[in-house]
Order: structure tokens, then C-alpha cells, then sequence
């Protein structure tokens, strides 16, 4: 159904650049590094759809002006940006963008898309369509029918995370099932993750891209900025050069995953999430355990109540039991939580004492 945009493996089918086109001299200090490495698909955003008004919202067709300069001086590369109206289309057509991406606010959005199908008929350019915000995987899949039912066949999908309400380690949570569903559902689709927008935090992304090759994804979209830090947008996710390079010198795929590997990832997912519930939940208990410190410092109350100790591990040794678990282990980490909380209190009410 979907021809291969790229003819390339992961190994070579990288695409990266800045989140955002934010002057020329920004973009082409970016492509001489990328052009450096072999990186031959270049992106930047021109257009930048914010959550809200009032913050940096891209530079617009002044930017796909650099763009036009910077394809004469690097022809072998593949200049791509995002589009999200039928304007947008047509000035990167009267430009000469070789390849677009479909954003995830506008694959949410069966109007928009259709709209952006309408103004690319008769046209053969690559489109890649990054998942809605929602994991709806209807929405993902009628955004490429509203395009293939266009006209066009150089089709990939980008896997960028999703939105989840709770904060977890995560911007973007992967959702590794559903993907897997959607390559059940359309077999020879080519998929390119995006670890920068799943992560949300740099430190996070070589993990990422492991398990990205380990899942056999065709393509990475990764986002670098010659000097992150002073991006004007997603500063924390961008990556330098050096640090893509890093990354860059491990992502070739050396085999397909197994079945196994492939129902392990979303369980895998699951425990990452309840880890990191694990922390929040113990960082609120000890927020409360300074609280109480407070009001015993304030009411001549002893930090140290061995029997409030005792009957509080009784109970939960026993909740423990009825969920099948080990009093050992049990009895284990709530120690370690009153030692640490007891500390905790013991420095607040020597420094209110003072």
C-alpha cells in the first residue's frame, strides 16, 4: 500500500535538525555538522503550533527562504518541516521542500487533514504522519487514507509518543502496543520514532533509540540544535552535535527482534511508569512526614514514636499478605522509608529548635 519514501534503513534513514528554523546562520551551522556525519535528511520547523499564545510560533516563509539558499549549497540532502494548513503546502511546494510531515494536533484532527490531502493531489512529495496526540490509532490510520486516497504512495508514519495526563518519566509516553497494532494493520508502512519528542528531556534519549532498533523501526527523527540550551523552543529535548554524533554511532540495526522482545516492550513500558509512580508516591510522603515534623517541633512531641512504628508496620505487613507479597520484602523498604523519614524530621526540628 505505501511505497518507501527513503529507500534506506535506519542504518542511513535519519532525519535530523533543529525543533525550530530560528535564522539562517542557526540552520546552516546545523547542516554543515549533520552534512559532516552523513546525515542526508534535514528537518526544522517553520511554522510551530504552540499549546498556547504568546510563545515563539516559528519564523514562517521567511524561514523556507534559508531553506531555499541552503539547498544550493547542500543538494544531496533532503530539506523537510511540518505543515498544518493548505498555505502551508503550497508556499513549501513554491519553495521546493522536498518532503513534509503531518504534526500530531493536525493527525487529531480529520478536517485539517483532509485538507492538507486536498491541497497535495497530483502532487509526489513524501509525507510522514506523526501519531494524533491521543492514542487513538484510528485517527493515525485515517490520516494516511485521507493521503493515500490523494494520490499519494511515499507515506511513512512517525511514532512521537502520546499525551498522558499524569506526569511520568516520559513527555510523551511510547504506547508500544498500539504501534505494533498499526504495523499489524498496515504491514508495509514504514515507521520512523521520534525519541526526542517521546522523551521530552536529552538525558533520555540514547535509551530510546535502543529500543527503537531493537524494534526494528525504519527511520529516527531526532532534534539538533547547535546550542540547545538558547532554543527558542524545546530546548530541553534538543540534542548537540556532538551528542547526536554519540547517538548517530549506535543506532544501525543488526537483527529483527523476536516475538518475545516485541510483546516484552509495552510490559516493560508499564513497569517504567509504576517505577516512577513509585518515587512520586514516596516524595509525597516525605513532603507530609515534614509537615508533621512542623507540628511535633511545635507541640514538644517526640520525633521517634517506636509504638506509631510498630502498629503502622503490622498493618501493612499484612495488607502485604493479601496482595501476595513477601513480609520480608515489605518489611524491607518500609524501614528504609521510616529510617530516611525519621532523619528527615530530625533535621527540620533542630533547625526550627535553633
Amino acid at each position: 500500500m505505501i511505497e518507501d519514501p527513503s529507500a534506506h534503513s535506519l542504518c542511513t534513514w535519519v532525519i535530523a535538525g533543529p525543533c525550530s528554523a530560528e535564522s539562517y546562520e542557526q540552520m546552516r551551522e546545523t547542516a554543515l555538522a549533520l552534512s559532516a556525519m552523513g546525515v542526508t535528511w534535514f528537518r526544522a520547523g517553520v511554522w510551530k503550533p504552540r499549546t498556547r499564545p504568546g510563545g515563539f510560533e516559528g519564523m514562517g516563509e521567511e524561514a523556507l527562504s534559508w531553506i531555499r539558499e541552503l539547498k544550493k549549497e547542500f543538494p544531496y540532502m533532503t530539506f523537510c518541516t511540518e505543515v498544518a494548513t493548505a498555505t502551508h503546502v503550497r508556499l513549501c511546494l513554491e519553495y521546493g521542500l522536498d518532503a513534509l510531515w503531518i504534526g500530531a494536533r493536525t493527525t487529531s484532527n480529520p478536517f485539517m487533514m483532509q485538507e492538507i490531502a486536498d491541497a497535495l493531489q497530483g502532487v509526489d512529495i513524501p509525507v510522514l504522519v506523526k501519531n494524533p496526540v491521543s492514542p487513538d490509532i484510528e485517527l493515525w490510520i485515517g490520516a494516511i487514507d485521507r493521503l493515500y486516497n490523494a494520490g499519494l504512495r511515499r507515506i511513512a508514519a512517525i511514532h512521537r509518543g502520546f499525551s498522558s495526563l499524569g506526569r511520568g518519566l516520559y513527555r510523551n509516553p511510547p504506547h508500544w502496543s498500539l504501534v505494533m497494532e498499526l504495523r499489524s494493520r498496515i504491514p508495509n508502512l514504514l515507521l520512523v520514532g521520534d525519541p526526542s519528542h517521546m522523551a521530552g528531556r536529552r538525558d533520555l534519549i540514547p535509551s530510546l533509540c535502543r529500543q527503537l532498533i531493537h524494534l526494528h523501526y525504519d527511520g529516527i527523527m531526532l532534534e539538533v540544535h547547535p546550542s540547545p540550551d538558547l532554543a527558542l523552543s524545546d530546548a530541553a529535548q534538543q540534542l548537540t552535535p556532538d551528542g547526536f554524533s554519540e547517538i548517530l554511532q549506535h543506532i544501525c540495526i543488526q537483527e529483527s527482534p523476536s516475538n518475545a522482545e516485541i510483546i516484552l516492550a509495552p510490559l516493560r513500558e508499564k513497569i517504567d511508569g509504576l517505577d516512577h509512580s513509585i518515587i512520586e508516591l514516596i516524595s509525597e510522603r516525605m513532603t507530609i512526614s515534614a509537615e508533621i515534623a512542623k507540628l511535633k517541633a511545635l507541640n514538644d512531641i517526640s520525633v521517634v514514636q517506636p509504638e506509631r512504628y510498630n502498629s503502622l508496620l503490622q498493618e501493612r505487613l499484612q495488607f502485604s499478605q493479601s496482595q501476595e507479597l513477601s513480609e520480608a520484602l515489605i518489611k524491607a523498604i518500609f524501614d528504609l522509608i521510616h529510617d530516611e523519614s525519621i532523619a528527615l524530621q530530625n533535621k527540620i526540628v533542630l533547625g526550627l529548635k535553633q
